[in-house]
Order: C-alpha cells, then sequence, then structure tokens
C-alpha cells in the first residue's frame, strides 16, 4: 500500500519540515516519498534473495518474498 498525502504530511511535521499548502512543494514531497519506500522494498527484496547458500524455506519462498516486496510498488 502506498503511502497517504496525509501520513507523508505527517512525516513531513515530525522532521520539522513545514507543509504550508503549496501543491507543487506538496508533489515534491510525494514524488520524493514514493522513491524512499522504493528503494526500501528494494533493499528488502535483495535481502530475501541473498538467503544462506543451501538453504531453502517452503520450496523457493524467498524469491516469492522478494516478488511479493516488490509488487508492493505496482499497488494504486
Amino acid at each position: 500500500m502506498n503511502m497517504t498525502q496525509n501520513e507523508i504530511i505527517e512525516m513531513a511535521r515530525q522532521v520539522g519540515l513545514v507543509i504550508d499548502g503549496n501543491q507543487s512543494g506538496l508533489d515534491d514531497l510525494q514524488a520524493f516519498a514514493k522513491l524512499v519506500a522504493a528503494k526500501e522494498r528494494e533493499d528488502c527484496a535483495n535481502v530475501c534473495e541473498q538467503h544462506p547458500d543451501g538453504m531453502t524455506m517452503l520450496g523457493g519462498a524467498y524469491v516469492a518474498c522478494a516478488i511479493a516486496i516488490r509488487a508492493r510498488g505496482e499497488q494504486a
């Protein structure tokens, strides 16, 4: 699930960013939040794929988890 506009605004406020209702600034902030989330998803998926050699989990669940994590970015 993607972050809502209100969640992004609240996180921005928590770190001291001022959201003044400027739509251009808010659009930039939302785009930045999407980039950060995408990077985190990719990093998590990579952890799933880099399991120790010789280990298996439920017939490939590591790969399935990586695929599921990446798919979260495709959800509207």
